[in-house]
């Protein structure tokens, strides 16, 4: 596991963080960086979240979504354009694949729109068609269905 930079605290997400959070995932996908998210969501699944905290800021975030049995996907990674570059996003995912193997889970999946950078992170492609038919109930909510451009991609420990 990487270690925590001195100046930035990683910690479970928080009622007083739901904004914060939106306002990361939206901007990211302002810029098509990744999918929108609604408050409704970002409230239904605040346990899913880490954040990145540093000078009292939420400044990155990320979900880990228990899907089924021994599934879960990694979601939402954000950092706001100031604070990237400084590794904070590798530990939000780190903790995330913590959390997964606390539970028990060993299978952990994404959909992204940068494959190299999870690659790093030990994912490999994979087709959607593997990936479990619950995941596809958000899918076809999602205004960018059936083309959305995201990659499949999944760890197995």
């Amino acid at each position: 596991m990487l270690p925590e930079p001195t100046d930035v605290h990683l910690r479970k997400a928080e009622m007083a963080d739901v904004k914060s959070i939106h306002r990361l995932i939206n901007d990211g996908a302002a810029k098509d960086e990744m999918l929108a998210r609604s408050l409704s969501d970002i409230y239904e699944k605040l346990r899913d979240f880490h954040v990145c905290e540093r000078d009292g800021r939420v400044v990155g975030c990320c979900g880990l979504h228990v899907v089924w049995d021994n599934i879960a996907e990694i979601r939402s990674l954000m950092v706001e354009a100031g604070s990237r570059r400084a590794g904070l996003g590798a530990l939000l995912v780190e903790r995330c694949l913590a959390e997964g193997r606390k539970l028990g889970i060993n299978r952990i999946f994404v959909l992204t729109y940068i494959p190299r950078y999870f690659e790093k992170h030990g994912f490999r492609q994979t087709s959607k068609e593997n990936l479990p038919h619950k995941v596809w109930t958000e899918c076809v909510k999602c205004p960018k269905f059936p083309d959305c451009g995201e990659t499949a991609m999944i760890m197995e420990e």
